[in-house]
């Protein structure tokens, strides 16, 4: 296989394209040429990810439901359905990969790639915040206490970036993050002064 195979074929291959020609009703027989049109405006960035994450997981599960939301930074997706939580996948990865293409899909409109995409599943990435901010309550306790940092196995953006925002406020501990790439992990150092 090409490894050089891009979005769009895999798009097609999900029955997902730019102008999804099985919602035209085809011409009619005797009908006249058409005039040529001019090309349609862009499409709204929160319908286009409605759209798209819809006709995912509709290929899925016809059961579950998508609801896009404007954030502050970001627009957010919630997957729901009986059976949603099975689409986060292993750890999350599964829900990673949506979020990515998701991403790509609004970055390929004109003037997209600065939005933030942000999907759940399931209240998968709620469930996994309550758990890191209790995470970052005990080790804030126990930096504070010992006078030692905790440094932390390497983790996702997203995962530090809710210790970090639990932590912002606290008055003994402070987080960083530290270490490149998949390697950049989250030390609690004790707040000096």
């Amino acid at each position: 296989m090409d490894n050089r195979t891009n979005l769009d074929d895999y798009l097609a291959g999900l029955g997902i394209s730019d102008a999804d020609e099985s919602e035209l009703p085809p011409p009619a027989p005797d009908a006249a040429p058409s005039a040529p049109t001019l090309e349609a405006a862009p499409e709204d960035p929160r319908a286009a990810l409605e759209r798209f994450l819809q006709g995912l997981v509709t290929r899925i599960d016809p059961d579950l439901s998508v609801t896009v939301r404007e954030a502050e930074d970001a627009l957010e997706a919630e997957i729901t359905g009986e059976h949603a939580a099975r689409l986060a996948g292993r750890d999350g990865r599964t829900l990673g990969a949506i979020e990515v293409l998701a991403y790509t899909v609004l970055a390929k409109q004109e003037g997209r790639g600065h939005l933030r995409v942000r999907v759940d599943v399931g209240g998968f990435r709620k469930r996994q915040a309550d758990t890191l901010t209790k995470l970052a309550e005990r080790l804030a306790v126990q930096v504070a206490k010992s006078g030692e940092p905790h440094e932390l196995q390497p983790m996702p953006p997203a995962e530090r970036r809710v210790i970090h925002i639990a932590l912002k406020e606290h008055p003994d501990v402070m987080s960083e993050s530290v270490g490149e790439g998949a390697a950049r992990r989250l030390i609690i150092r004790p707040r000096h002064g």
